[in-house]
């Protein structure tokens, strides 16, 4: 089993955050096609939880997402660090505020890697995964998608929603580790500042990896 590290959780929340932006869900799934079909922004404070292989809880966290299509995001974790994650569409930057660390990297170098990265992409999402309606769990209904590739260290993704909208995302990956966002006071296709997705490092702060 692979431990996660501190940044882990910055950058579990990039692997996973692609299944909240794809382009279009194709018609084998009208719950995720009508909520997904000409998405713009989304907005949402979030609950995040991290257990390992044995169902231990490795991190709880809370924060706020901004996302705008193609390939923009922001995620500000508020505890129990403060961090950010912020695509401009180029660059991923994740920076630690206790650390005073930045690091930037190529987003094509970091999304790039797993099927489930479909920000900015124009690929329809049953080309990349399968697409599984499960039993409803109560008030929720649930959706299922698995890679259809073998390139990728997530596994599955369980999606949930709640009257037509996205409420969670269970998300697992191939060292046994579930990652779960659970969503509140979601916003759809409202204006966003694009300042929130241009991130200039702080004074002061360690730089890792190429700005220009």
């Amino acid at each position: 089993m692979q431990p996660f590290p501190r940044c882990a959780w910055l950058r579990a929340a990039a692997l996973y955050l692609a299944c909240l932006s794809p382009v279009q869900a194709g018609s084998s799934d009208n719950l995720v096609q009508s909520f997904f079909d000409d998405l713009r922004t989304l907005q949402a404070d979030f609950h995040q939880e991290v257990r390992d292989g044995s169902n231990s809880v490795q991190q709880v966290s809370h924060g706020k997402v901004w996302i705008q299509r193609p390939g923009r995001f922001r995620w500000d974790y508020a505890t129990p660090y403060r961090q950010q994650l912020v695509s401009d569409g180029e660059r991923l930057w994740s920076y630690d505020e206790d650390l005073e660390q930045v690091t930037v990297q190529p987003i094509g170098e970091v999304l790039g890697a797993t099927p489930a990265m479909l920000l900015g992409g124009n690929q329809p999402i049953e080309s990349v995964f399968t697409i599984e309606s499960l039993p409803d769990d109560g008030e929720q209904q649930r959706v299922l998608l698995r890679p259809k590739g073998d390139d990728s260290n997530v596994t599955a993704l369980l999606l949930d929603f709640s009257g037509g909208v996205i409420s969670g995302i269970r998300a697992e990956d191939g060292f046994g580790n579930i990652t779960t966002f659970t969503f509140s006071n979601l916003a759809r296709n409202r204006d966003l500042d694009s300042s929130l997705f241009s991130f200039e490092p702080p004074a002061g702060v360690d730089i890792v990896g190429e700005t220009d």
